[in-house]
């Protein structure tokens, strides 16, 4: 088999699981709506609401740097499991650690924080809506979407695109950048180890199987990580070989470290195997489920190199 044909297999052994992607408003204008806007000291915070799909609306974070020369590179930036949502990577409330939407921002990207149903000001929204067998799907429908916005903007060079984010927004970036390969650089911090490392950390896979992630998880495949149709390592597999940037703490107790390693182990052996080019950061701070200070501008310097950004 050979690669694209690879990915494409990986990529429907996904859908087993997550639903079909929703492809039907790829390439029409995203409507957006400015409700506020401020400057925070080199950065034009607007909140804004945008359309991912008709009768849909989204409420997100657009961070534009006051002062840029030329097109420069647009990041979406995924909030983790949190009440406050979007305004976290913001920079409004929650934890300065995960602060990256401003501080990319700050560092003279373009960048989207989006809210996801029954997160922040979509609060009250059913993470599993009609037409949708999973909220993961919804949820990479809604980061999609916000890529389109994102190349819609002038500031944006549409080739220089990017996802970063912590815990559920870390694996949403792996979820997001296998399907959509106008992503050329994913971070992820925290956000996965394989299905059966999982398991033997929490019991199964129930966890994964809530509305607002994979219900199919529990309905097909039993929470039983043996039975999934597709492998966490594989779903790594299908970014390649675009960049990756890996934020795995020696104490997460959220996801298993040795699975990590499992992990990156199989994707070099796939790299070498194709003869790729394996643009790859893996660090393991000795902290918790947690994004520190080192690790984000080791991850941010890491990003701006794949992207050939140029600090602002």
């Amino acid at each position: 088999m050979n690669w694209m044909d690879r990915r494409k297999d990986i990529l429907e052994r996904m859908e087993r699981f997550m639903g079909p992607l929703k492809t039907q408003w790829d390439g029409l204008p995203v409507e957006t709506e400015t409700l506020s806007e401020e400057k925070i000291g080199n950065v034009i915070r607007k909140h804004i609401r945008y359309q991912d799909q008709p009768g849909s609306v989204i409420w997100a974070y657009l961070m534009i740097p006051e002062e840029i020369s030329g097109k420069v590179p647009g990041m979406i930036c995924l909030h983790q499991t949190t009440g406050c949502g979007s305004r976290e990577p913001a920079g409004l409330e929650g934890k300065e650690n995960l602060y990256y939407a401003l501080e990319l921002a700050q560092r003279g990207m373009v960048t989207l924080a989006p809210d996801l149903p029954s997160f922040g000001e979509m609060k009250d929204v059913h993470p599993l809506p009609e037409g949708y067998v999973s909220g993961t799907m919804k949820d990479i429908t809604i980061h999609r979407r916000g890529l389109d916005l994102l190349t819609q903007l002038p500031q944006v060079d549409s080739d220089r695109l990017g996802s970063i984010g912590h815990s559920l927004g870390g694996h949403n970036t792996l979820f997001l950048a296998a399907f959509e390969p106008r992503i050329k650089v994913a971070a992820t911090s925290c956000g996965f180890t394989t299905w059966k490392a999982y398991a033997k950390s929490f019991g199964s896979l129930a966890a994964w199987a809530q509305d607002r992630y994979m219900p199919l998880v529990r309905d097909v495949y039993q929470n039983n990580p043996d039975k999934m149709s597709v492998k966490f390592e594989e779903i790594l597999e299908a970014i390649l070989p675009r960049a990756m940037y890996v934020n795995a703490p020696k104490s997460d107790s959220n996801f298993d470290q040795e699975g990590v390693k499992e992990c990156m182990k199989y994707i070099r052996h796939v790299a070498a195997k194709q003869n790729m080019t394996l643009n790859l950061l893996v660090e393991q701070p000795d902290c918790g489920h947690d994004f520190p200070k080192e690790q984000r501008e080791n991850c941010y310097v890491f990003i701006e190199n794949m992207l050939s950004a140029k600090r602002g």
